[in-house]
């Protein structure tokens, strides 16, 4: 689906709403904006991570898990879908599966976990960490729309999966660069 944007400000907004398709106006901290507002956010960390020249496959991917998040923002903005005119993407049951494909694909070089680790190392490894977060944080605010309004499962499961997935990144991002991760010293 592409949708034409026909200019950047409309000054709808101006008085705290926005329009949700298929709902009418609601207030900008609405559980459903802050949760695809979260995943914006994440977007455009994944957006810098991968402005850092990350080792390959994972840019390619990236770039992928971006327009994803977007079809996922879409299935978050419209509640109503069948009350519109409108073909809104949603997220699949094979979406998680690429996930997980990426997951074992890049898990098979590293090295097992024994300890917990510190985020940090090279600086895409860093950003990745940074994303794995801010994924968190999106999830807990499906989490919280999904108790007062349900969401897919695969909605659910693929923003899970997604933080597993930029924890491996980064650890594979450090492998590449030859950074050692930085394992945490209990007390």
């Amino acid at each position: 689906m592409r949708s034409k944007v026909t200019k950047i400000y409309t000054k709808t907004g101006d008085q705290g709403t926005t329009q949700l398709l298929s709902v009418g106006r609601v207030p900008k901290n609405h559980l459903r904006l802050q949760a695809y507002g979260e995943i914006d956010e994440l977007n455009s960390v994944i957006g810098l991570a991968r402005a850092q020249g990350l080792s390959p496959p994972l840019d390619g991917w990236l770039l992928g898990i971006q327009n994803t998040l977007f079809v996922l923002s879409s299935e978050i903005a419209v509640p109503k879908p069948e009350e519109i005119n409108m073909p809104i993407p949603k997220l699949q049951a094979g979406d998680t599966a690429e996930l997980e494909k990426m997951i074992d694909e890049l898990d098979q070089s590293l090295e097992p976990l024994k300890t917990f680790i510190l985020p940090g190392g090279a600086p895409g490894a860093a950003q990745l960490h940074v994303a794995r977060t801010v994924c968190r944080r999106a999830e807990r605010a499906l989490q919280t729309l999904h108790q007062s309004e349900a969401l897919s499962a695969d909605a659910l499961t693929y923003i899970n999966r997604l933080s597993d997935l930029l924890f491996t990144m980064a650890r594979y991002e450090n492998k590449k660069r030859g950074v050692s991760d930085t394992a945490w010293s209990s007390r």
